[in-house]
């Protein structure tokens, strides 16, 4: 399978998964499925925002390698447009963390969650 094919499968399990885990069916576990499903969801966001911003960073300082070693008289110039570059794809991280904290701050308070489950046992 290509990248492209991985990436769009794990993209429509995280999709799915946490839209399904967000819809429970009774009320108290209905909030503790959707903090279960936040957490996994931010924890996974930004370990795959963490791995592409890796390989997209591999990928550039790569390039620009094996750039200055066929001309070495411009590696000022492709050192300069790598940092630009490397600052852009660590800001896509930057937005995934972003956002998980946002997502975070979401969550409901679990103890109340919790004493209704063991109050329906």
């Amino acid at each position: 399978m290509s990248k492209k094919g991985v990436v769009g499968v794990l993209t429509a399990m995280l999709v799915l998964g946490t839209a399904s885990s967000a819809m429970a069916a009774e009320a108290a576990a209905a909030g503790l499925w959707t903090f279960f499903g936040i957490a996994i969801a931010c924890g996974f966001g930004i370990g795959v925002a963490a791995f592409g911003t890796g390989l997209g960073m591999g990928h550039a300082i790569n390039g620009a390698l094996q750039g200055t070693a066929r001309n070495p008289e411009a590696g000022g110039k492709i050192m300069t447009t790598m940092i630009i570059g490397l600052a852009l794809i660590e800001s896509l991280c930057i937005y995934a963390l972003l956002i998980c904290f946002i997502l975070v701050f979401k969550i409901p308070d679990l103890a109340p969650m919790l004493d209704a489950i063991v109050q329906s046992f």
